[in-house]
């Protein structure tokens, strides 16, 4: 007997459900609700709309109390292709007769042949007394004959339904309104997130909880990604760092891998980037329909779990009369911005240097009016931080450059964006200025769905260019882009400073290709069940997306792409930045203990503890234990 079979059987005893039927308005009489419960397979529902893009269509029952469901039985239409164009249509439960608290339970995964009903369990064990059949965009809602099978109970919440091993991301809003533009906001929305085998859920539903969209050129993509506002602070996943009402859900339409960023962030994980955002991979259900396999990240603001300073107290750090010459002690969050005068939320300023503008967007405070004091202080500071650093000066002197600037952040955040051939790595870049500290520290490493050679516009980088990739990349400024090469290209201790970076890197902190091989295989088996059903969502394994070079025709030669171009890239960061290694015979160099730790560097020589400058170090505790030290 299958395990199909063998699932059914259990359910032998519950009915078959009836009551009222309802659904949407048909695209004629003949077609009307009533058909999909009529016992005939040659009639069928279709349902009515005029907008080809949007749509829900559905026809269900009103049980007229709860009950439990465990079977459903479905039989597609049988004319034309609709069989096929079936295929991921959801099944939903509910408690409000508007659906507004509608729930996935079930889905049609494959073409189902026509002539018969078909029979899928359901293992959800929370009663519902109104059921339906949501069509996916394009079938028309669809269907020749519906059953619903179980017994009465309002049941429990120990069980739900998750699409695949991923955890499950669900929303509704008001009406099942469309989501017509990134800035368009509709609270009083529902919210699931199914995890742990369909064994935890997060449910939120009350009239400031929130969906949207968001991106830039992402939202302008079929698949949509979207930002969920909670009304009261979440930890979405149990492995979230953060407690938070804002959470994003990527859409990484045109990453056929759908991991790029995934890989990006292990990059910044193992470099210790002070802030490095949380990633999960998810399935996503808008509104009744399966969207595809997303990613579920922080939305990159302040946050003790994410970036953790403490903020400008915009009342408390105002002075009367304005003094221009004043500091500021609070901390903020700026972006480097080539979008800055085209986002919708946060002020931006363009910070001057001899006469040439950088964009900033200030993410943090909020609601900052441009006539306000603090912000006129974080224009000036920035500037100071452009000055000090594009000044004759710093040519030669690092000081320059360490007065306003984390330099081991910034020089971790271009090996990163240099390592992944991000060419967005400076048209967008974060940085925060904590309380007390005049030095900006570069992070988070965002937005990587073009690297890792998946821009037409540089492809193939390891080849096409002789130098670092950044000099090719869209900039935000070119003011900026001086910024970038006084740092990594004309002051010899910065340029020092990267090679040290990059060595330990290396050396210590798995950046290799055995690391990275591992990591993205492990992910591909994560997504592998989601990303089949994505790419059935969304066919476009053979078309060109974006600004994708080449249309590899599957999922596995899509991630082959990404392992080879790393063997390439370390091999070309080894030429472009240097690699130090320690010289032979080490070991033999530096004695064993002989009391406190020593340090050593890479020659072998022993240096003051107290006296050390910014390096790569070899510390020998008393044990005569060694470890590399990058101070």
């Amino acid at each position: 007997m299958s395990a199909l079979a063998t699932t059914l059987s259990v359910y032998a005893d519950d009915a078959k459900l009836t009551g009222t039927v309802i659904g949407c308005a048909p695209n004629n009489n003949n077609n009307a609700a009533e058909k999909a419960f009529d016992g005939d397979l040659g009639t069928f529902f279709r349902g009515n709309y005029t907008d080809e893009n949007y749509h829900r269509l559905w026809v269900g029952l009103d049980l007229g109390k709860e009950y439990v469901i465990t079977k459903i039985g479905f039989a597609p239409r049988q004319d034309g292709d609709y069989a096929k164009r079936a295929v991921l249509s959801l099944f939903q439960g509910a408690n409000k007769a508007d659906f507004s608290d509608a729930m996935p339970i079930a889905m049609v995964r494959e073409e189902y042949s026509k002539g018969e009903m078909h029979y899928i369990p359901v293992n959800v064990s929370r009663g519902f007394r109104y059921v339906r059949f949501m069509g996916v965009n394009g079938v028309k809602g669809s269907v020749a004959e519906l059953e619903f099978y179980g017994h009465e109970g309002v049941g429990d919440d120990s069980q739900f339904f998750q699409i695949t091993n991923l955890p499950t991301v669900a929303f509704n809003t008001p009406n099942m309104a469309q989501i017509m533009a990134k800035d368009d906001k509709h609270p009083g929305s529902t919210v699931y997130v199914i995890s742990d085998d369909g064994k935890t859920l997060l449910y939120e539903a009350n009239p400031k909880t929130q969906l949207k969209g968001r991106g830039n050129a992402s939202w302008g993509m079929p698949k949509k990604p979207f930002q969920i506002k909670f009304e009261n602070k979440q930890q979405i996943l149990k492995d979230a760092p953060a407690k938070a009402k804002k959470w994003t859900l990527i859409n990484n339409h045109g990453d056929k891998t759908l991991m790029r960023n995934h890989v990006a962030f292990e990059m910044s994980r193992l470099a210790g980037m002070a802030y490095t955002p949380y990633l999960r991979f998810v399935d996503v259900v808008y509104n009744g329909e399966y969207e595809g396999c997303y990613q579920l990240c922080d939305q990159v603001e302040v946050n003790k779990n994410r970036v953790n300073i403490e903020e400008i107290d915009i009342n408390e750090e105002t002075h009367e009369p304005y003094d221009p010459n004043a500091d500021i002690t609070g901390g903020y969050f700026l972006e480097v911005d080539g979008y800055a005068n085209k986002e919708n939320e946060g002020e931006w300023f363009s910070a001057l240097h001899g006469g040439y503008p950088v964009p900033v967007t200030i993410k943090s405070p909020e609601d900052m009016l441009p006539t306000s004091q603090p912000y006129q202080w974080i224009k000036k500071h920035f500037e100071k931080f452009l000055a000090s650093t594009l000044s004759i000066q710093a040519k030669t002197d690092i000081s320059k450059i360490e007065d306003y600037l984390n330099i081991d952040s910034f020089l971790k955040y271009f090996i990163i964006g240099e390592l992944d051939g991000n060419p967005d790595t400076f048209w967008s870049t974060y940085m925060f200025k904590p309380r007390g500290v005049d030095q900006f520290t570069v992070a988070p490493i965002w937005d990587v769905d073009l690297g890792f050679d998946n821009d037409n516009r540089h492809y193939p980088i390891n080849t096409k260019y002789s130098g670092f990739i950044y000099e090719h990349g869209s900039q935000a400024s070119a003011k900026y882009t001086e910024v970038v090469k006084r740092i990594v290209s004309e002051n010899p201790d910065s340029k020092k400073r990267m090679k040290e970076i990059w060595s330990d890197l290396r050396y210590n902190h798995n950046y290799n290709t055995e690391h990275f091989n591992k990591l993205i295989d492990d992910a591909a088996a994560e997504i592998n069940e989601s990303q089949k059903l994505n790419f059935t969502r969304w066919p476009i394994l053979n078309t060109l997306v974006h600004q994708n070079p080449e249309a590899r025709g599957s999922f596995e030669a899509e991630v082959q792409f990404i392992k080879d171009y790393l063997v390439e890239r370390f091999a070309k960061l080894d030429q472009l930045i240097g690699l130090e290694e320690p010289p032979a015979g080490i070991d033999d160099i530096i004695a064993g203990p002989t009391g406190p730790a020593r340090y050593y560097n890479l020659s072998g020589v022993e240096v003051n503890a107290d006296n050390l400058t910014p390096g790569v170090y070899i510390k020998v505790d008393s044990t005569g234990s060694k470890k590399v030290l990058v101070k």
